[in-house]
């Protein structure tokens, strides 16, 4: 198009957006980006200016934009067959449990959903089913951690620890309690990391001892707490929780929606601490976002309490697009691009190699700590170093805003903790060049620097 022509084009899109559309988790927004296309790390908006994906998408187009193997797929599993329901079997599916398997080494059953929240309301689901089938019916209550998030379903949003996302929403599920995260730069406990005793994994003992061991079913976290803030737990603690649960006769569920699929720089984010789950659940980067698909996996012997002959033994619990055919062809198109291109080691580089560039940012008097996990890093930005008192939102939304001025897109841990909304966060897809890691890189320490040297 020439002249005027798309710059009317956009405005013309903007104003059926403001009319017609309900935007996600953001106030209303008069003047989005309007995306249209996209290719590697970059997408274009409706003005035609590039910005590098710097989040990848929301945390999950792992593989970068534009793969014609993974369109490839979807376009012949649709001329296939593209639907039917899960209460039956179909190829696919069966290819991308083994696949899954394969993937957690271990022995796991796969229930396939839509969404993360899906994923965790299943688990939540199968953890009380199984109690109450193995003749421990008292058991129902779920330990979650502060600042994590689980989803925005009842049961899921229930779990998080995010007390904005439920201002106006509760009263929520019942029998899920919540301790304070493994928070090293703001330990809640008020100890310095190598003289502690891992106060944070023995809360999680504390909360099943107060509630009373019989009444707890399961623990629920992430390897690291992602959109809460980049909070990595130290090498230990996911160790402990392990021996926690076992000597309590507890499930541990890990959330692996956006560690898992190579974020933490290993295929499942639970792997970078060497502890086995009871029950697994994925989203986001098991298709890179090409399609909506999560899975819970189950540990095999628990899956066989729903095998008894007894009435109402089986799970009751149905999604309509989950697992459908498309989706789990686009899953074994993009898990094929994550292992022949070396996906996940890469994504361990650029953790690294992100993370060395950013320390001279420690130098900011507005930057209090960096934090990372695999690809997925955290800068949390303060007033100053010595109170560490957490940044204005001008100031978060200065540094959003100068590095989008400057083409790369960058997330923040919005509508979390009141006050604490605080971290510029960055995922950036797993191909990204050498090149555009720099330009990352510099973009972010510039965009900091623009805050000035006061505070």
């Amino acid at each position: 198009m020439s002249g005027g022509q798309p710059a009317n084009r956009a405005e013309e899109l903007l104003s059926k957006d403001r009319k017609y559309v309900w935007h996600h988790i953001s106030p209303h927004n008069d003047n989005p980006l309007i995306f249209v296309s996209g290719e590697g790390c970059w997408v274009k908006d409706a003005e035609g200016k590039r910005y590098f994906d710097g989040m990848s998408g929301l945390w999950c187009v792992n593989v970068g934009h534009g793969r014609e193997s993974i369109a490839k797929a979807a376009y012949e599993q649709m001329r296939t067959i593209a639907y039917s329901p899960m209460m039956q079997a179909h190829i696919p599916a069966i290819e991308l449990a083994e696949k899954i398997n394969e993937w957690l080494g271990g022995d796991y059953r796969i229930f396939f959903s839509n969404s993360g929240s899906d994923a965790n309301e299943v688990a939540f689901k199968i953890a009380r089913q199984h109690f109450h089938q193995n003749g421990e019916p008292t058991r129902h209550k779920f330990i979650a951690r502060h600042r994590a998030y689980h989803g925005s379903s009842f049961g899921a949003l229930s779990a998080t620890g995010q007390a904005q996302r439920k201002l106006k929403y509760e009263p929520l599920g019942a029998g899920f309690e919540h301790v304070p995260p493994p928070y090293c730069y703001r330990c809640p406990f008020g100890q310095t990391y190598g003289s502690c005793k891992l106060e944070c994994a023995e809360a999680i003992e504390d909360a099943i001892n107060w509630e009373g061991a019989d009444s707890v079913a399961g623990v629920i976290m992430e390897p690291a707490i992602t959109g809460g803030g980049i909070i990595v737990p130290p090498p230990e603690y996911l160790t402990k929780v392990r021996d926690i649960c076992d000597k309590h006769g507890v499930l541990l569920i890990i959330d692996e929606v956006i560690c898992g699929f190579g974020r933490s720089g290993e295929r499942f984010g639970h792997r970078n601490f060497g502890v086995k789950p009871d029950i697994v659940t994925m989203a986001k980067g098991l298709t890179s976002g090409y399609s909506p698909l999560s899975a819970t996996a189950v540990r095999a012997d628990l899956y066989e309490s729903f095998k008894s002959k007894e009435a109402n033994s089986h799970f009751r619990h149905v999604n309509t697009f989950g697992g459908n055919q498309v989706s789990c062809a686009v899953a074994l198109a993009n898990l094929a691009i994550l292992e022949e291109e070396r996906l996940v080691e890469r994504s361990a580089f650029i953790g690294q190699e992100l993370s060395r560039r950013f320390q001279v940012l420690l130098s900011h008097p507005n930057v209090g700590d960096i934090r990372s996990f695999g690809s997925a890093i955290g800068i949390e930005l303060v007033e100053d170093q010595t109170s560490k008192k957490p940044a204005a939102a001008d100031k978060v939304l200065k540094v959003i805003a100068e590095c989008k001025s400057r083409g790369l897109l960058v997330g923040k841990n919005g509508d979390t903790v009141p006050g604490f909304n605080n971290i510029i966060t960055l995922s950036p897809p797993f191909v990204a060049s050498d090149d555009e890691l720099d330009f990352v890189a510099r973009t972010v320490i510039a965009a900091i620097a623009a805050l000035g040297s006061s505070s």
